[in-house]
């Protein structure tokens, strides 16, 4: 799909200064991304969870398997 974008974007460009400037924002970091100093991607402050949320999304992801497995583990 990103192929497909990126040649349609290229078809509708009127010159290459255009074609370089899609191409960019197509392949840029998600937003609210930044690079480290030695180029690794880090995520903004507070981005993750706090282990109250963490505890509630595996209480209903098991909750969620067991419907769908009926109840059996392993």
């Amino acid at each position: 799909m990103l192929n497909a974008a990126e040649a349609a974007m290229e078809a509708a460009a009127e010159d290459d200064a255009e074609r370089q400037r899609n191409r960019a924002k197509l392949y840029a970091p998600p937003g609210g991304r930044r690079r480290t100093p030695a180029g690794r991607q880090a995520s903004p402050t507070g981005a993750g969870l706090d282990m109250a949320r963490a505890q509630s999304l595996a209480a209903q992801l098991a909750a969620e398997d067991a419907n769908l497995t009926g109840g059996r583990t392993g």
